[in-house]
Order: structure tokens, then sequence, then C-alpha cells
């Protein structure tokens, strides 16, 4: 297993307080965990993914999906099993989604 660290800052964007988690921990798929908390306007994005040497194709996933959402004050979590890119940024426009749908 391998542990990535992405964190953007200046990020604009801030999500309800509640958490999301879309995706399930299977070959080809992931879980995502999305949680509101105090990251002076940061986003920072916790990959465990069991395919090893692939930062630099996670990096310009994250930078695609900050670039899209601009999330401020969010920490997400990753638990991965070799999904593709396309099936990355899927799962986390999904999460991000159900805490906009579930915010009062």
């Amino acid at each position: 297993m391998e542990t990535l660290v992405f964190r953007f800052e200046h990020g604009q964007r801030h999500l309800p307080a509640a958490a999301s988690m879309v995706g399930v921990v299977g070959s080809g798929n992931l879980e995502v965990l999305i949680t509101s908390t105090e990251l002076q306007d940061a986003c920072e994005i916790e990959v465990q993914t069991a395919a090893i040497g692939f930062r630099p194709i996670w990096q310009a996933v994250m930078d695609d999906f900050q670039a899209r959402w601009q999330l401020a004050n969010v920490h997400i979590a990753i638990n991965d099993m070799g999904a593709t890119p396309a099936v990355v940024s899927l799962r986390l426009d999904q999460a991000v989604e159900a805490c906009l749908e579930i915010a009062p």
C-alpha cells in the first residue's frame, strides 16, 4: 500500500458540516469519504492505494478535481483498489454532490 497526500490552499467552496461516503473498496473501484474540518481554507486529500508508483497520475486527477470544485476546509480520504482515473473523478464528484444534496 502507498499513501499519498495532496493539499490545495485557498479553496473557496465550503461544504456543509455533514460527511459523505461513496463507492466501495473492491477491485477496480475505490471508496471516498469527505468531511468538513478546519484547514484554513485548504482541501486535503489522503489516498491509500494498492497501485504503487502512480503519483503523477493521482496528482493530475486531484488537480483537475480541485480546479472544478475549489473546495475549502474539506478533508477527503480515498481507499483505492486500482480504480482508473475516470472512476476516481466520478467517485470524487459523487461524494461532493452527495454533501451538497444533504445540505439544509
